[in-house]
């Protein structure tokens, strides 16, 4: 007969016998993502090269805009920047710099593209951070409070509001906001920044993070009231699952009141969907939203992007490109191994 502690063990989620087998197969799990990992790095690798090739444009060309060139100082301008080689030729000396970090020098600015990423990464994760902060918060909180009251007044609310902001277009939102909190309507003032970080005579200390802070306010909202639906219905979802378990039955049969059965009993499994989705966009924080630091003139890698389009600056182009691709890959690979350690069900597959 199977006592309650081989049944737990089997189960793989409860004993030490089952936490010992959880860790005994981590590091081959853990090395097998790894592997895949690095096979999706060595394709980006390859997309970043010829992808960015199909865009319109000469370098050279954008390079000395408004100077008049013949086209023979043209071509030496394309050999000098190593246009002139075959395709194969450029690809094995863009892979050979890549491997040993050298993401090459910038067209348009004339400086190494890793000193570029380096410069906008803080810009970038001040703002893209914050917003993925908010909107974790607010969503997963909401979420659990429109599920425990499914087709209430709450439920009915934040999932209208959430699924209308979200299909709304990002940039058309952050104009918007850009229109009536910056800009003024009418004789009403604007009351935020219109662009950039800081103000031109900005001051120190305390009052330069005020004045950051100032500058944040528009970006970030904008940034959070597209996301955070994503984390509300998910976290509506698969709180709407358990409530129906057999387990959240019995929590309530034993005289628990709603908010315990909540917050120590649904929640905890309720959560187990979000990890993913939550380091997925950890991941899309190092790429920063190109529309919202567009319209806003954030100095982060979105607008460091767009620049690079408009030239196009293949360089800052390919290496803002597998700086996000590679922080999304690596986010995902931890995002398996976490569930794997914290959702028996996956160390039985």
């Amino acid at each position: 007969m199977s006592t309650p502690h081989a049944v737990a063990v089997r189960a793989g989620g409860h004993g030490a016998a089952g936490t010992t087998g959880a860790a005994a197969t981590l590091p081959r799990y853990a090395l097998a993502k790894l592997g895949g990992a690095l096979l999706s790095i060595a394709m980006v690798i390859v997309a970043a090269f010829f992808v960015f090739r199909l865009i319109p444009g000469d370098p050279a060309v954008a390079y000395t805009r408004n100077v008049a060139l013949s086209p023979g100082q043209l071509d030496l301008m394309r050999r000098q920047m190593g246009l002139d080689r075959p395709v194969i030729e450029q690809f094995l000396g863009f892979a050979g710099r890549t491997l040993r970090l050298d993401l090459g020098v910038s067209y348009e600015y004339r400086r190494p593209v890793a000193e570029l990423i380096a410069e906008r990464a803080w810009p970038t994760l001040l703002l893209t951070g914050t917003g993925l902060a908010v909107a974790v918060s607010l969503g997963l909180w909401q979420g659990a409070r429109a599920a425990w009251r499914p087709g209430g007044r709450l439920d009915r609310l934040s999932t209208g509001l959430s699924l209308t902001l979200w299909s709304v277009p990002t940039f058309w939102l952050g104009l918007l906001l850009l229109t009536v909190l910056a800009a003024g309507v009418g004789p009403i003032p604007g009351i935020f920044p219109t662009r950039g970080m800081e103000s031109v005579d900005a001051p120190s200390g305390f009052a330069y993070a005020l004045d950051v802070a100032h500058h944040l306010a528009l970006p970030c909202l904008t940034l959070v009231a597209v996301v955070y639906a994503q984390y509300l219905l998910v976290m509506r979802s698969s709180l709407l699952d358990e409530i129906g378990r057999d387990y959240v039955t019995t929590a309530r049969a034993k005289g628990l009141r709603d908010s315990e059965v909540r917050r120590r009993h649904a929640l905890p499994n309720a959560l187990l969907p979000t990890v993913t989705l939550v380091f997925m966009h950890i991941g899309f924080v190092v790429q920063g939203a190109v529309s919202v630091e567009t319209v806003f003139s954030w100095p982060g890698l979105g607008l460091l992007f767009f620049e690079a389009v408009q030239g196009p600056d293949y360089a800052v182009m390919q290496g803002t490109f597998m700086v996000v691709c590679v922080a999304v890959i690596v986010m995902n690979a931890l995002a398996d191994v976490v569930y794997h350690l914290l959702d028996p069900r996956v160390r039985a597959v």
